[in-house]
């Protein structure tokens, strides 16, 4: 009698061998989500967006592009300038500084100012003949990502600032970078990478792990889409 084939029927006298099951392809492994790694990959591209360079503070000179980068991004590297508006908490509120303002550009889900003391998010030039959000997509609940020193951090775009100054982000945001204090003396003059996503919107826009969530998966991809 024939010996059984794999599949349990009679292999006929002489036939080859059935060949072996395929193996189920290789899940690929996930990489490490680092700054350096960001950081990297926002260095090897650049197509300025921006018609024009922006200041990092008032009194500076023009000096920072913003750069359409790979996989879709938009970035910048700027310093971190405090942005203290919106609804008052115990950090920012009318006695944190004379610049204070009770609004956001963009409101919570409950219709309410976003809090730059609850919030991590990142503000954005005003629409001028020098850029324009919406015309790059950007919007509020934008996911962006925040790099300094080794740090990786989730926030969303949550307000607008003076039209050729960029570099700013809420007293939330600082905080997780490590760079808190007193509003006057928080963030930071050296470089921090900002890093926006315009295809992924966060809901609630309010929602700190709902932040974290979106652009923990977001980043992921975006690494393995540019790997080099």
């Amino acid at each position: 009698t024939a010996p059984a084939s794999p599949t349990g029927t009679p292999a006929r006298a002489g036939s080859p061998p059935a060949p072996p099951a395929a193996s189920p392809p290789a899940t690929p492994r996930p990489l490490a989500i680092t700054a350096d790694a960001l950081r990297s990959r926002a260095a090897r591209s650049c197509r300025q967006v921006s018609a024009g360079l922006f200041r990092r503070d008032a009194a500076r000179a023009p000096e920072v592009p913003l750069c359409a980068g790979r996989g879709g991004t938009l970035h910048w590297t700027a310093d971190l300038d405090i942005d203290c508006d919106g609804r008052p908490g115990p950090v920012c509120n009318a006695a944190s500084g004379p610049y204070f303002q009770g609004t956001t550009a963009w409101n919570g889900s409950d219709g309410r100012p976003l809090s730059a003391d609850e919030v991590p998010y990142v503000v954005v030039p005003g629409p001028s003949a020098r850029w324009r959000p919406a015309a790059s997509g950007v919007t509020g609940g934008t996911l962006a990502v925040l790099v300094h020193g080794g740090r990786v951090r989730y926030a969303v775009v949550g307000d607008t600032g003076p039209t050729d100054v960029i570099g700013e982000a809420s007293y939330a945001a600082a905080l997780s970078l490590g760079l808190g204090g007193a509003p006057q003396a928080a963030g930071t003059q050296k470089d921090v990478l900002y890093l926006l996503f315009p295809d992924t919107r966060v809901r609630p826009i309010e929602d700190p792990a709902a932040a974290r969530a979106a652009g923990r998966a977001r980043v992921s991809r975006y690494l393995r889409e540019t790997t080099p």
